[in-house]
């Protein structure tokens, strides 16, 4: 049986990935940033892999603490109700169970959350991932983030953000490589996403090209996967311009051709059962999430 985590380190890491910050996970625990970051490096050293990237601006976790965050989250959510409830608290805060696709947690909703907490400190809101399409028959969720047309039997959806295809590569790489067309792509590695295989292809008809193979190259479990490698230079990924925003603006990625595909109704949609809608918690999240992607 394997040994369990170290608590302290675990909850470093627990606010440091969900705040996105060293330094504000230090304030919310009441120790200094370098306390901090020496039990995220103890828990790294347990669990023998790296869970944050050191960026000169801050850190940025790799895609296993993403999916480590993801998972151990809701976990020290529950062991805190759990405790309170045998220390005689009257546990009155609402837990609210979102789940959505890893990409779209780690690279949109994550980062954002920590505004949500502070306006609605009496709601926690556990985060899940999965790319399976939402069942709430069978699923312990209250709402869900899905890509698709949002026409789904017994939901009420609400269209979150435009899907925009761009290609995007590393500075490096594009200096490195010849880019002036897409046609160019041809002697490219292309990075594709398993969860959302016809994306170049839906790209490279939208330009007229129909020379390049839009199905060869390197294969990714996800698209957080096949953006990181296209971040490392390995090859081009075909990315949603909405989940990149931040490596475009920063520069750590490029677009290298003026061409952008919008996938127009098939695009992320916040879902829920029309029988639960009206949830004031889901309502609070709701009018936050229409606030957060107006910013």
């Amino acid at each position: 049986m394997h040994p369990l985590p170290p608590l302290n380190p675990l909850k470093a890491f627990e606010a440091a990935g969900r705040l996105q910050s060293v330094s504000k996970a230090a304030d919310e625990l009441a120790v200094t940033p370098a306390a901090v970051s020496r039990q995220i490096k103890a828990l790294e050293e347990f669990l023998r892999a790296p869970l944050f990237e050191r960026l000169p601006g801050g850190v940025r976790l790799t895609p296993a603490g993403a999916r480590y965050l993801a998972e151990v989250g809701p976990l020290l959510v529950g062991l805190r109700e759990a405790t309170n409830v045998v220390m005689g608290g009257s546990y009155r805060r609402r837990v609210l169970k979102i789940r959505s696709p890893a990409t779209f947690a780690v690279r949109w909703l994550i980062p954002r959350l920590a505004g949500f907490h502070s306006r609605h400190p009496s709601i926690d809101v556990q985060v899940a991932t999965s790319p399976a399409p939402l069942d709430f028959d069978r699923e312990a969720i209250d709402a869900g983030i899905q890509l698709g047309n949002g026409e789904w039997a017994g939901l009420r959806s609400e269209r979150l953000m435009p899907n925009v295809l761009v290609p995007v590569v590393s500075p490096r790489y594009a200096v490195d490589h010849v880019l002036q067309a897409p046609r160019a792509l041809a002697q490219q590695t292309l990075l594709h996403s398993m969860a959302r295989p016809d994306d170049w292809s839906l790209w490279l008809k939208s330009v007229g090209d129909t020379e390049v193979n839009p199905y060869r190259g390197m294969k990714y479990e996800t698209s957080l996967l096949a953006y990181q490698a296209a971040l490392e230079g390995h090859g081009v990924a075909i990315a949603q311009r909405a989940l990149v925003e931040k490596e475009l603006a920063s520069g750590a990625l490029v677009a290298p051709f003026g061409h952008a595909l919008d996938c127009g109704a098939f695009t992320y949609y916040f879902a829920v059962p029309a029988a639960r809608a009206e949830s004031p918690a889901l309502r609070a999240f709701r009018t936050w999430l229409d606030e957060a992607l107006g910013d």
